[in-house]
C-alpha cells in the first residue's frame, strides 16, 4: 500500500518542529576548546629518542610525505676486547602535512612507538610550503599526546611491564641480602671484639705466687 499523498512534506516538517523546539547550543570557538574524542587524528608526534631510523614509516607511507635524514656513528667497545659498532643518528624527520592523508599507517608500522597520534588541529598555514613541520615541531606534538586508556581489570600484564618489574624485584632483593649480610658480618665482627678483650675483674694470671 502506498503512502498517502503528503507523507514526506509530513515527516520533513516533524523533523523540522522538533529541531525548532530543542535549545540551540553554540561552541564559543576560540575561546572554549572543543572536547574532542580520545583517538582523534589531529597532527602526528614524535618521540625521537625512541627512533632508530629504520625508515619504516617512510617505506609505507602511500603519500611519501615523510623525509628523514641520518648518519652513522661508530660506537666504542662496552669492554675491553670488545668490538666496536655502528649505529644511525637522526639528522632530520619531517612530515609534509599538506600531502599526508592521516591513515595512520607510519604509526601502526613503527616497531619502536616513536609516532603518535595528537589532538592538535590548529596548524593552518597562509603559505603550503609551512606545512612541511621538522622534528622539533613534531617533539612539541608529542607532549600533547593524550595517555593511553587503561587497561581492563583482568587483563594480562604488558610484557615489558612485567619484565621490568621482575628486573626490579630481583635488584630490590639483591639489594636487601648484601645489606643484610653486611649487617651480619659487622655484627659478628663486633662479638669477636668483645670476646677478645680481657675482663677487668679477672685477677691476674701469670702472677708471682
Amino acid at each position: 500500500m502506498s503512502p498517502f499523498p503528503g507523507s514526506g512534506l509530513a515527516k520533513g516538517l516533524a523533523v523540522t518542529l522538533r529541531t525548532m523546539t530543542k535549545k540551540t547550543v553554540t561552541a564559543q570557538y576560540p575561546d572554549a576548546q572543543p572536547e574532542l574524542p580520545p583517538r582523534t587524528r589531529g597532527v602526528i608526534g614524535l618521540f625521537e629518542e625512541n627512533c632508530t631510523v629504520c625508515m619504516l614509516c617512510a617505506r609505507e607511507c602511500p603519500d611519501w610525505c615523510i623525509y628523514i635524514d641520518s648518519h652513522k656513528e661508530t660506537v666504542p667497545a662496552a669492554a675491553p676486547g670488545g668490538r666496536e659498532r655502528s649505529r644511525n643518528v637522526l639528522d632530520r624527520f619531517a612530515i609534509d602535512f599538506s600531502l599526508c592523508m592521516y591513515c595512520g599507517i607510519c604509526i601502526e608500522v613503527c616497531p619502536f612507538d616513536a609516532l603518535f597520534w595528537s589532538p592538535e588541529f590548529e596548524y593552518a598555514e597562509t603559505d603550503i610550503h609551512e606545512l612541511t613541520h621538522e622534528r622539533d615541531k613534531l617533539r612539541d606534538w608529542m607532549w600533547t599526546v593524550p595517555a593511553p586508556p587503561a587497561l581492563d581489570p583482568g587483563a594480562e600484564e604488558p610484557k615489558e611491564i612485567a619484565a621490568a618489574r621482575k628486573t626490579a624485584e630481583k635488584l630490590a632483593t639483591a639489594q636487601a641480602q648484601a645489606q643484610a649480610d653486611a649487617e651480619e658480618a659487622a655484627q659478628a665482627a663486633r662479638q669477636g671484639q668483645t670476646q677478645a678483650q680481657p675482663d677487668p675483674t679477672d685477677p691476674p694470671q701469670g702472677g708471682a705466687s
